[in-house]
Parts: structure tokens; C-alpha cells; sequence
């Protein structure tokens, strides 16, 4: 099982990252580049794997996983390593990028968008796996729900033995909030964000989360895991959790904050 009180203390010092930038254990520095639907986000670590410093901005140059604004995307790594080497007072060289499980014939894109920012790409993987460089689970399935798409990975003695994806994911939730609100999809992407306001919402959205739900249901269909351990974005959804693991009938484990998680794994491949 997952050790969920080291993950949400490595975590939590992650999101601290953001607002205060640490001081590395040598002049190595490992970056993940982390392209989303919803999101892009840069992730620092030293040669350690302690977090040194984060940046991310809001996007809408993904569909699905795959980048469909090539000069968005790349504007805005650009201008989010910039605010890192500010914030550093060093170059970033070196970084990782992941792909949504399924997505990886688009990868290449999201390795020009990173090499057209500056870096040097040194490490290509799924999601999924990038999410258990943090989790280091041996047994189990991990869901990567991000703005886009639901992507799943099942480990066996910590290798990943498949991955699935579906594009499902939080666009859908704004989308619903939207018409229900009679809002726009920006209004409704902030009601979703506003934690106040997650047991409001949460009834208006159960349909789509628990199709999320019954989608890692069938691919789990005839295995034995043990247990479901989310990430992304969509799953700082308050109660998502429960629905998971009514749905499923599989106890699902949620950290305390799994939206970066993803980059923070990605940073930890990073070959330097």
C-alpha cells in the first residue's frame, strides 16, 4: 500500500514550492514539463528530489492530451521556465515530459514544445508511471484524471503491465457545471476550482464522475487489485474518492493534494 502520510508530506512541501523557492543540495537541477489540458506546470527538483521550486499557469492548448496550439504551448513553457530561472538564478537545461497513457504518438509535439522553450529533453513516459515515481506503489492501479482525459495504469511488482485512457475528464465536469449554472465554461472552470463550494456542486457532477468510475471499472474487469490510488487535477474534487470506490467496489486512496503530483513524478525521471 501506499505510504500516504511521506506522499502528502512530499506534496505539501511541493505546492510550498509555488510561493518559496528552496535551495538545492547542489547546482543539478531536474525539471518536469507537465502539457494539460487544463494546466501546463513546471515542476524544479535537485539532484535529490527535493522540490525546489513550481510554476504553473492556466491553458487551453491541449485537447485530449494532444497539443492543438503549438505557439500557445510553447509561449507559455517559455515564459514559465523564464520565471523559474528568475526565481533560481540559474539556466534550466535538462527536463522530462509525460504523455497521457494511449496519447504517445503525439509525443513528439510535446518534445518540440519543450525543446523550443530551451530545454533538452532526457526522459519520455506515461503519466500514470510518472505518478508512481511519487506514489511507489507495487500493486494496484493508478487514475490520472486530468482535464482531458482518464488515463490508468495497473502495476504489478511495481512495473506497469498495461495502460488504458479515455478522454473523460474535468472539461466534462465544466461542461456540466456550465449548463446547470447557465455560465460560461471559464465561470464554470472557477466554481469547480472554489473548494467552498464542492459539496454544492458535487450532485451536479456525480453522473460524470461516476462514468469515470464505471470506465476504470471495466478495464479492471477480471484483475485482482488491491486498490485504486488517484491523481490530477480533477481529483482535488472533495468526495470523488467515495464515488470511485462505490462505483468500483475497490478502496480508492486520494493525497491530500494530487494535482501536481504528475509533474513532480515527471521532474523525478528527468535524466541529468
Amino acid at each position: 500500500m501506499m505510504d500516504l502520510e511521506r506522499v502528502n508530506a512530499y506534496m505539501e512541501r511541493v505546492k510550498e514550492s509555488e510561493h518559496t523557492t528552496f535551495h538545492p543540495v547542489s547546482p543539478k537541477l531536474k525539471t518536469g514539463v507537465d502539457l494539460g489540458t487544463a494546466y501546463i506546470a513546471l515542476v524544479v527538483l535537485d539532484e535529490e528530489d527535493n522540490p525546489i521550486a513550481c510554476e504553473k499557469q492556466a491553458a487551453g492548448v491541449l485537447k485530449d492530451g494532444v497539443v492543438v496550439d503549438y505557439t500557445g504551448a510553447l509561449n507559455i513553457v517559455r515564459e514559465l521556465k523564464k520565471k523559474l530561472e528568475g526565481r533560481l538564478d540559474a539556466e534550466l537545461l535538462n527536463c522530462a515530459i509525460a504523455m497521457p497513457a494511449g496519447t504517445e504518438s503525439s509525443a513528439r509535439t510535446h518534445q518540440y514544445v519543450a525543446e523550443g522553450a530551451g530545454f533538452e529533453v532526457t526522459a519520455v513516459l506515461d503519466e500514470p508511471s510518472a505518478a508512481n515515481a511519487i506514489y511507489q506503489i507495487q500493486n494496484g492501479v493508478i487514475v490520472d484524471i486530468g482535464g482531458g482525459t482518464t488515463g490508468l495504469a495497473i502495476l504489478r511488482d511495481g512495473k506497469v503491465v498495461r495502460t488504458e485512457d479515455e478522454p473523460t475528464g474535468g472539461t466534462h465536469l465544466s461542461l456540466v457545471l456550465a449548463g446547470n449554472y447557465h455560465v460560461s465554461f471559464q465561470e464554470a472552470e472557477a466554481i469547480k476550482q472554489d473548494y467552498a463550494r464542492h459539496r454544492e456542486i458535487l450532485p451536479v457532477v456525480r453522473p460524470v464522475v461516476e462514468k469515470m468510475a464505471t470506465i476504470v471499472r471495466r478495464y479492471l474487469a477480471g484483475t485482482d487489485v488491491e486498490a485504486i490510488y488517484l491523481c490530477g487535477g480533477t481529483c482535488c474534487l472533495t468526495g470523488i474518492e467515495d464515488i470511485f470506490q462505490k462505483e468500483t467496489q475497490i478502496k480508492t486512496i486520494k493525497p491530500a493534494d494530487p494535482f501536481l503530483v504528475t509533474p513532480a513524478g515527471i521532474a523525478m525521471n528527468c535524466k541529468i
